[in-house]
C-alpha cells in the first residue's frame, strides 16, 4: 500500500544537533511532497516555534503541536483541534511543583510564562528561542487569567525527574497525560492530547487509512504515534522502548535518518 501521509517529530528526529533541517532531509521531503505524499510536523513545540520549520519545508498541512494538544493550520493559523489541561489539576500541579522547587513552563495562547528567569528557562531558550515572560507565582497567575493552559512542562536536571513522573502518573491517572519528551523535560497535557490521537484525528480529516501513514520519532511521547501509524519509524538515537514500538529503525538525527527512510521506502533511491 503506498504511503499518503508522513508525520515527523522535530527535536532529535528531523532536526540535527544545531536544531536545523539538513539539506538532505529538506530535499527528501521536497521530493516526497512532489509525489503527492502529505507531510506534517508532530511535535511538542509551540505553534510559533514549529511553524517556521513548516514554512522552511513549504508544507501547509495542519501541524500537530503541543504533543497533540493542538492541531493548527500552518499558514492561516486556524485551529482544528484543541485539548487544554483543566484548570483544577493545572493549579494543583503548579502549587506542588513550586513547593518542591521544580521549574515549570506554562503555555497559554501560544505564549510561554515562567515564575522567574533562571538556568532552566535559559536552557529551554537555547532549544526553542521563544520569548519568556516571568510572572511570579504561576498558580496565582493562572487563577487570575482564568483560562485552561494548553500544556505544562517541567524542566529538571538534578535526577528527580523519574520520581516526579511516577508520582504525577499515579496522582492523575486517567485524567492527564504525563510523558518525558526529551532528557530533563516532563510534559503534562490533557488525557486526549497525545501525538497518536492527534494523528488519528488528522488522518480521519484527510480520509487516509492507517496503513497509508508513516510516523517518525525518537522519544517516549512518540510511542503511541509510532504504534498507531501503518509504518512506525524510530531514530537510531531513540531509547530502547521507543525503538521497540517501531516497525523500522532508521539512522540517527545527525545522520539524516529521516531522509534515509524516505529515500529507501518512498522514493526508492
Amino acid at each position: 500500500m503506498p504511503y499518503k501521509l508522513v508525520a515527523l517529530d522535530l527535536d532529535d528526529t528531523l532536526l540535527n544537533a544545531e536544531f536545523k533541517i539538513s539539506s538532505r532531509n529538506r530535499e527528501a521531503i521536497r521530493r516526497v511532497v512532489e509525489r503527492g505524499v502529505l507531510v506534517t510536523i508532530a511535535t511538542g513545540r509551540m505553534f510559533r516555534s514549529a511553524v517556521r520549520y513548516a514554512r522552511e519545508l513549504e508544507i501547509d498541512l495542519p501541524l500537530i503541536i503541543y504533543h497533540g494538544a493542538m492541531i493548527r493550520e500552518a499558514n492561516s493559523g486556524a485551529m482544528i483541534r484543541y485539548c487544554p489541561v483543566p484548570v483544577g489539576p493545572a493549579m494543583e500541579i503548579l502549587k506542588f511543583t513550586a513547593a518542591e522547587g521544580f521549574h515549570v513552563n506554562l503555555y497559554i495562547d501560544d505564549h510561554l510564562f515562567v515564575q522567574e528567569e533562571n538556568d532552566e528557562s535559559r536552557y529551554y531558550q537555547t532549544i526553542a528561542s521563544i520569548p519568556v515572560e516571568a510572572v511570579g507565582d504561576l498558580s496565582v497567575f493562572l487563577k487570575h487569567r482564568g483560562v485552561e493552559p494548553i500544556k505544562l512542562s517541567i524542566i529538571n536536571r538534578d535526577e528527580r525527574m523519574d520520581a516526579l513522573q511516577h508520582y504525577l502518573e499515579e496522582q492523575y491517572a486517567g485524567r492527564l497525560t504525563v510523558l518525558q519528551s526529551r532528557p530533563h523535560f516532563l510534559e503534562i497535557t490533557s488525557r486526549e492530547a497525545t501525538k497518536g490521537q492527534a494523528l488519528k484525528h488528522l488522518s480521519d480529516l484527510q480520509n487516509i487509512e492507517v496503513g497509508e501513514i508513516v510516523a517518525i520519532g525518537d522519544s517516549y511521547n512518540d510511542i503511541d504515534m509510532l504504534r498507531f501509524a501503518g509504518m512506525g519509524v524510530a531514530m537510531a538515537n531513540a531509547p530502547a522502548a521507543v525503538q521497540e514500538a517501531a516497525d523500522v529503525i532508521t539512522k540517527s538525527n545527525v545522520e539524516d535518518g529521516v531522509a534515509v527512510f524516505l529515500e529507501s521506502y518512498i522514493l526508492n533511491v
